[in-house]
């Protein structure tokens, strides 16, 4: 009986060793199995956006208007359906090559519209979605390389539930990956580094401009030239010591600062010497006079006003789906009241020292994305590289970003697809209590991080930092 008993706790043991060898391959830091699980998510997220991929009013269909229209003139929309660039204004048409510039994007992003255009132009969206597989697998390599054990595969994990049907649909990508490297290069002090990769991810998307605070003062407190408040901190010393950390602003390091502006400066220039209006203004007039979008914070208000009589009308303009009420303008004059608050918030943590610049870069976003007039499934691939980055992979990110993730995807691209009209999706059953139901977690999981509920805010070592401690 012992022998029996023995026998099958060895064959148990037998059977867990495979096991574990493919986990531990798995977690490795190089080796052929290591870019098995990007690469099945990086097939899987091709599959998800392949039932757009010969539609005409898709993102990657608009980026596809932009190329052409900047590179051979207006008139070059002609080669393409008359349907997929009705979007574009009458003057575009017009235009010689070199001027029509993005409506809504930055200028540069036609460093990434352009390349897939040398594939056929009906595979357009086809080769785009490789374009964005091969920066998935990027990022995973950087997080690989400088991010602590496991971390690329919560990120090919995150990406597969959160961003199926958007990754290789979107340029989101690209700039998460500028971002993280600023990020990467920051913590390691290579700040001019950090500072290049800021300046090129803020030229692809908005975005990024709101890290250039907290990097600036992640600078100046490695090079000991901000005072940093001493501790406690209250009401009756705050002004004492705001203007201490002020008045030392002789002593600051603005060199890289410099750099950032002047790549900025130089690149948007050149752009606007085409079309000054599409290069410096489009953007910001675009953001500015958007209205409420169906699946942001804010739409959830709009949604419940109606059951007191407050009434709403869905409509598609630029770019997306809105909500248009009453209501609209004092609830977005609200949340970008909180905005502020809240990214002043963050600031005064970092201030203080209680974040470092990853975690600052996080909570920014975090507060950025739930306070937002929009609210697009894409921007989880904003926060996903970081959220690796850190270590977010615990029980409670597992459980959180999961569940949020899910919704996410079970909003897009599952109920969009339920009905030929988009227009339609936000009455479709379940649409709107989904759309609380992820806010709602949303800005659980923003307070939690602001205020390090459950410790949201611990991080696991780095592999430079590991090293150092097993050296000790």
């Amino acid at each position: 009986m012992l022998r029996e008993e023995v026998t099958q706790d060895q064959s148990t043991g037998n059977m867990k060793k495979p096991r574990v060898a493919l986990w531990h391959a798995l977690l490795a830091r190089s080796g052929t199995m290591t870019y098995i699980p990007i690469i099945v998510v990086a097939i899987l997220m091709f599959l998800g956006t392949s039932w757009q991929f010969f539609w005409l009013h898709t993102d990657a269909a608009r980026y596809q208007c932009y190329a052409l229209s900047f590179w051979m003139g207006g008139s070059a929309v002609k080669l393409l359906p008359s349907v997929q660039c009705e979007f574009l204004p009458a003057t575009t048409l017009s235009m010689p090559p070199l001027h029509a510039l993005p409506l809504e994007y930055p200028p540069l992003t036609l460093a990434i519209f352009s390349p897939v255009l040398f594939a056929p132009l009906a595979y357009y969206q086809m080769a785009f979605a490789i374009f964005m597989a091969l920066t998935a697998v990027f990022i995973y390599w950087l997080l690989l390389r400088y991010a602590p054990r496991g971390a690329a595969l919560a990120f090919a994990l995150y990406m597969l539930v959160g961003a199926w049907g958007t990754a290789e649909g979107r340029f989101d990508l690209i700039p998460a990956a500028l971002t993280l490297l600023c990020v990467i290069a920051a913590e390691r002090k290579h700040w001019t580094y950090a500072y290049i990769a800021l300046a090129f991810g803020f030229l692809l998307k908005i975005y990024p401009l709101l890290f250039l605070p907290a990097l600036f003062i992640a600078e100046q407190m490695d090079a000991k030239r901000l005072h940093t408040p001493g501790s406690p901190l209250t009401i009756a010393t705050f002004s004492g010591e705001l203007w201490r950390t002020i008045r030392g602003v002789r002593h600051w390091r603005w060199k890289n600062t410099l750099i950032f502006l002047g790549i900025v400066l130089g690149v948007t220039g050149i752009f606007a010497l085409l079309d000054f209006q599409g290069a410096v203004l489009s953007q910001a007039s675009y953001f500015a006079n958007r209205p409420v979008q169906v699946e942001s914070t804010g739409s959830s208000l709009l949604f419940l006003a109606t059951l007191f009589g407050d009434p709403v009308q869905i409509v598609y303009s630029f770019g997306s789906i809105n909500i248009i009420s009453a209501l609209g303008e004092p609830v977005a004059l609200v949340f970008e009241a909180l905005f502020v608050v809240g990214y002043l918030y963050v600031i005064f943590l970092q201030w203080r020292g209680r974040l470092h610049i990853t975690q600052a870069c996080i909570a920014i976003l975090l507060v950025f994305i739930v306070t937002g007039k929009v609210f697009s499934p894409q921007y989880l691939m904003w926060l996903i590289p970081l959220l690796a980055y850190s270590g977010a992979f615990d029980r409670f990110w597992l459980i959180i970003w999961g569940m949020i993730s899910l919704v996410t995807t079970y909003i897009y691209p599952y109920l969009y697809t339920r009905t030929l009209n988009g227009l339609d999706a936000p009455y479709i059953p379940g649409f709107i209590e989904a759309v609380a139901v992820r806010n709602t977690l949303l800005v659980l999981l923003t307070l939690a991080y602001l205020f390090n509920w459950f410790q949201a805010r611990k991080r696991q070592m780095l592999p430079d930092e590991a090293t150092q401690v097993r050296e000790v």
